[in-house]
């Protein structure tokens, strides 16, 4: 069956179909669209998911418009890798340290889920590692001085099932000041020590250095495109400054889950991670050092009676972020004076509660509620000593859904939860290194109702309708100096369609065209600002900045000759409104990607060639705005016309 896939909300499979939850899987199939060193194109196919890049390696990721609030990486989204938690007590992911070819699927649950996954208000993306035997490697190289390279295994050896993941890559990119390079080793080990427990170790190391060239004005874009942010009168350049990040991760985990009958299981995982962080800005130059430790346990019951089925989960998610930051003066690219050192720890968690209920595999119902907390305890250490704690109020967050089988194939649904976010460690101490005591949660409740239907094996279509009224949104502002810092906006009304059609993979039996298959998707947005007041200004009833109001997004999959294999793609972005005032809005754009593939079998290796052609039609456009940005600096301009050339051995 199309789309007729296992989902897993943290170890509760169900069927695609019967699902009460906002949930788009991307697979293998899929992510094997994209270029093996980005991801960007696989996620932007699915309705109410937006991959943004300001720059190679600097990546967004909005859920139904959650970059609101991100001038970079992933905030009001929760991360999960197989079993463990990629995002740190504080709501941030660092998701640009992970390898897109590690990742073997991904599963996007779009708005609150609060239940299973605590407090967000933008989405969980569940990101699924192999679980199969594999060995392989993967060269390519392209436009800009692209390479990368990658060696993946993975075997059943004996009780354990162990893989070994190694990656490089670097470009020169596009804009000047704009080199990246990431170096990343992976080792998971999968022990089944008996008949009923399994015991998961993980241990990865990522080392991402990528530049940053800012944000350009219009009149900046138009007269060179690849220019990096230029000096002014007050402020040296990027390039002056060497603007970057540079971090540094290792991440390693532990999880056991035990079955200890047919209807209980237990799940614990322990984790840690530690972050050296460096940022050369134009202003100064910042090192955090952050040490991460996270705990998730829970009991599972699962009973059967035939037509009814029943399921619960009881169980505890908790984190401590403790980062040291110190900022000193950049010296094109080297420490200088000290300016502040800070420490900040940031301690959440939350209970959870949830219910499976399925009648007759006709009528499926998801009910769940957490209780969640955060607080975080802040220090100046240097030039003076000042101290303070905030405790946000305890929330809890209830979650309903439900889904009817109204024939085969063919089900309705409908789902309203609560979501909160508190404001994560870059917001409450942000680049203009002060502590913003007065920056709250947001939070709201989310309605949703949602058919799919699948004809005959051959098409299935997904339609979904959401009204999310949100309190307190977090919004980014910019100062003079291009340092950011974040203001609760008062209210957002966003009500969206989304829309999904795909086909199966139609076997024409020719051998000039052998197979076809299509994908179609599609966000129909009309999110507004409600009783929102700004330095005197009234932005009442404008849309929310950042956000399109249409996304559409194609891709085809032809076969010719039983062998040469051809994806083409389209993402098509309605104009964005650039600045809370929507004084400013970007363009319209069309961008197409084409990607050629060719194997070839020998006995016991397969070959897989390459070539890969983004940008198909040479346009202008941007794929990161700096939105709010002072000086009208809301321009990362993307690469033009360029290609990748690769090959990929399985042995």
């Amino acid at each position: 069956m199309i789309s007729e896939v296992k989902i897993d909300a943290y170890k509760k499979p169900t069927a695609f179909i019967n699902s009460t939850k906002s949930v788009s899987v991307i697979s293998e199939n899929l992510l094997n669209q994209n270029t093996p060193e980005r991801m960007l194109e696989s996620i932007n196919q699915i309705a109410g998911a937006r991959m943004e890049e300001r720059s190679p390696g600097s990546y967004r990721i909005s859920l139904r418009g959650s970059t609101l609030r991100s001038p970079f990486g992933v905030r009001n989204v929760k991360v999960y890798l197989d079993d463990f938690i990629l995002s740190d007590a504080s709501g941030n992911t660092y998701f640009n340290v992970i390898s897109p070819e590690l990742i073997n699927r991904m599963e996007i649950y779009k708005g609150p889920e609060s239940g299973d996954y605590g407090a967000v208000t933008g989405g969980t993306i569940l990101l699924k590692t192999k679980n199969s035997d594999n060995l392989s490697t993967n060269i390519s190289t392209g436009s800009y001085g692209t390479f990368n390279q990658s060696f993946d295994f993975s075997a059943q050896m004996g009780k354990h099932f162990l893989e070994v993941f190694q990656n490089y890559y670097q470009s020169d990119s596009y804009r000047e000041q704009s080199k990246v390079q990431r170096k990343q080793v992976f080792v998971k080990d999968h022990f089944q020590y008996s008949s009923k427990g399994i015991l998961k170790a993980m241990l990865m190391y990522s080392d991402l250095d990528y530049q940053t060239p800012g944000g350009l004005t219009l009149q900046q874009m138009n007269l060179n495109r690849k220019q990096a942010r230029p000096k002014t009168a007050a402020l040296p350049s990027a390039s002056e400054q060497d603007a970057g990040i540079r971090n540094k991760m290792i991440f390693a985990g532990l999880s056991q889950e035990y079955q200890f009958n047919t209807n209980f299981s237990h799940f614990i995982l322990v984790q840690g991670s530690y972050v050296d962080f460096e940022n050369p800005f134009i202003t100064n130059f910042e090192n955090r050092f952050e040490k991460n430790f996270a705990v998730r346990t829970h009991l599972n019951y699962d009973k059967n009676w035939g037509e009814i089925s029943l399921a619960y989960r009881l169980g505890f998610e908790g984190g401590i972020n403790d980062i040291l930051i110190k900022n000193y003066d950049n010296n094109k690219g080297f420490e200088g004076k000290p300016q502040n050192f800070d420490q900040l720890k940031n301690t959440s968690g939350f209970y959870f509660l949830s219910q499976k209920l399925n009648f007759n595999e006709k009528l499926f119902s998801d009910i769940s509620i957490s209780l969640n907390s955060n607080s975080y305890d802040w220090e100046r250490v240097f030039p003076r000593k000042e101290t303070g704690k905030i405790q946000f109020k305890n929330q809890w967050l209830p979650n309903f859904g439900f889904t009817y089988l109204l024939g085969k194939g063919f089900s309705a649904r409908g789902k309203i939860g609560k979501g909160n976010s508190a404001p994560t460690n870059e917001e409450i101490r942000s680049s203009t290194q002060e502590f913003n005591q007065n920056l709250r949660p947001e939070y709201g409740w989310n309605k949703e109702l949602g058919l799919r239907k699948q004809f005959r094996n051959s098409f299935f279509v997904e339609v979904g309708y959401f009204d999310f009224r949100m309190k307190e949104a977090i919004v980014r502002r910019q100062n003079e100096n291009g340092e950011e810092f974040f203001v609760n906006s008062g209210e957002t009304v966003q009500k969206g369609l989304e829309l999904l059609l795909e086909s199966k993979n139609f076997d024409f039996e020719n051998d000039f065209f052998s197979n076809f298959k299509f994908r179609f998707s599609g966000s129909f947005y009309n999110f507004k600002f409600k009783n929102y007041q700004q330095n005197g200004n009234d932005f009442s009833g404008n849309d929310l900045t950042g956000v399109p109001q249409t996304t559409i997004n194609s891709l085809l999959n032809f076969t010719f000759f039983k062998k040469l294999e051809l994806d083409y793609s389209h993402i098509y972005t309605s104009k964005i409104p650039l600045n809370d005032a929507n004084s400013v809005w970007s363009d319209i754009n069309l961008i197409g990607n084409i990607k050629f593939k060719f194997p070839v079998n020998f006995e016991k290796t397969r070959l897989n060639l390459y070539l890969q052609i983004q940008n198909l039609y040479n346009e202008n456009y941007v794929l990161g705005f700096d939105t709010n940005a002072f000086g009208s600096r809301y321009y990362n301009p993307a690469a033009k016309r360029n290609f990748i050339l690769g090959m990929k051995v399985d042995f």
